[in-house]
């Protein structure tokens, strides 16, 4: 099939300095106007640096958002909107932590970055789990079970996003058809009542708000 423009075109995670260079994004708008591209957008890591990519002609923002990093809900997604910015929710299970299966003794093949990058040894740690401590973690994902009920954490997560208006999509990882039905399925879940949005923040404010909402 041919091909005459890309629909979205992603900048993946680009240092800080790439938002602070407008020859980068009025390349992209050359080649939108050029009909190479319809739409261009950026992955970012930091909640400043999304606004910062507001200021170009983005479409799109790719951002860590879930119940383990809540910042970007704060004032990030009021922005995006007013912007008409659609905003595509990446990490929405913290690297396998919400899916409420993780123990303290859950072991990671040695390449896995769930192993080799809790630190930030390779890249931001943010990317792995979050940026949250490990045992922190499965301690706060068994806590979310507990309070919300449910032996299906991952599902309640991913439909938890969906309760914020302004997220266009979420993008969990799958690894089989399986896992892509129960992705799926999490939509048609009902929607998160007050008092659970509450639970989620109760217990972000208590195992993961210091240092998580800090950094990013």
């Amino acid at each position: 099939m041919d091909i005459d423009a890309l629909d979205m075109v992603l900048l993946h995670c680009p240092p800080t300095s790439v938002m602070y260079q407008p020859e980068t994004f009025f390349e992209l708008d050359r080649l939108q106007k050029l009909g190479k591209i319809r739409h261009y957008g950026v992955s970012v890591e930091k909640v400043e640096e999304g606004i910062k990519a507001l200021d170009y002609n983005v479409a799109g923002i790719e951002i860590i958002f879930n119940m383990f990093r809540l910042r970007p809900a704060k004032l990030f997604f009021d922005l995006a909107q007013k912007h008409d910015v659609g905003i595509l929710a990446r990490v929405p299970l913290a690297s396998g932590l919400l899916s409420g299966k993780y123990t303290a003794d859950t072991k990671f093949a040695p390449a896995d970055h769930r192993s080799n990058n809790r630190h930030g040894e390779h890249f931001d740690k943010g990317e792995t789990f979050s940026g949250v401590d490990y045992l922190t973690g499965v301690k706060a994902a068994d806590k979310l079970k507990q309070r919300l009920g449910t032996d299906q954490l991952a599902a309640m997560a991913l439909r938890y996003i969906l309760m914020y208006d302004a997220v266009s999509a979420v993008i969990p990882g799958a690894s089989n058809p399986t896992q892509i039905e129960r992705n799926t399925a999490a939509a048609e879940l009902a929607p998160f009542t007050t008092e659970q949005m509450a639970i989620v923040q109760s217990v972000y404010d208590q195992y993961i708000k210091n240092p998580v909402d800090y950094l990013w």
